[in-house]
């Protein structure tokens, strides 16, 4: 199956770039599409990370305003893990740490990469990379976040098990935080184990 790109054309160039696209593509039949004309949102790599204090058993989430959420019936602030974006020439771990120090104050090690997916393909080029980190949760707290970014973020370190059950009863509702989560109840017993005895 092929596809092919006829034309691209620039929309809107800011924090987000939007492209208009004409394409033809290969269909199950074996014939080929008329022309068709997509939006493209580029939105580029996303990197996340849970951070996870396996002596306590404890993780890290954030609290932050959202927009999208902006008619959410409870409210535009949400729930979720540490993330940002990749900056040309940077890799994936020195995102986690970056982010992880602006977000949140912590300090983190021992990545294990969880996931990697598509947010939103239908109109989005965005990908997202969740890791797991090893963290010391004992002195991560307060509000963090860069100012010239608006950033207004409060810090939540919460046991396993309450994580587990907000993620339960809809109390955390994005999509990053809940496949993190969801990962992190299949693989934790193997993981705290691995990071105690280490």
């Amino acid at each position: 199956m092929k596809w092919s790109l006829i034309k691209k054309e620039s929309l809107y160039s800011g924090f987000f770039k939007l492209s208009a696209i004409q394409l033809r593509h290969d269909l199950f039949s074996g014939a080929q599409s008329c022309i068709l004309r997509r939006e493209l949102l580029d939105r580029g790599q996303a990197i996340a990370v849970l951070p996870y204090d396996p002596e306590r058993d404890e993780i890290v989430l954030i609290e932050q305003f959202r927009i999208g959420a902006g008619k959410d019936t409870a409210g535009p602030w949400m729930m979720e893990i540490i993330a940002g974006y990749q900056e040309p020439g940077e890799s994936a771990e020195q995102v986690v740490h970056r982010e992880a120090d602006e977000e949140a104050g912590c300090k983190v090690s021992d990545l294990q990469s969880m996931v990697k997916y598509y947010s939103s393909p239908g109109g989005s080029n965005e990908q997202v990379q969740i890791f797991l980190a090893r963290t010391d949760s004992s002195s991560i707290n307060g509000i963090h976040g860069l100012d010239e970014e608006g950033e207004d973020i409060k810090v939540h370190v919460i046991s396993s098990e309450q994580a587990f059950d907000w993620l339960d009863n809809g109390q955390i509702n994005s999509a990053a935080p809940i496949i993190a989560l969801q990962w992190f109840r299949m693989n934790r017993q193997g993981i705290r184990k691995k990071w105690l005895v280490g």
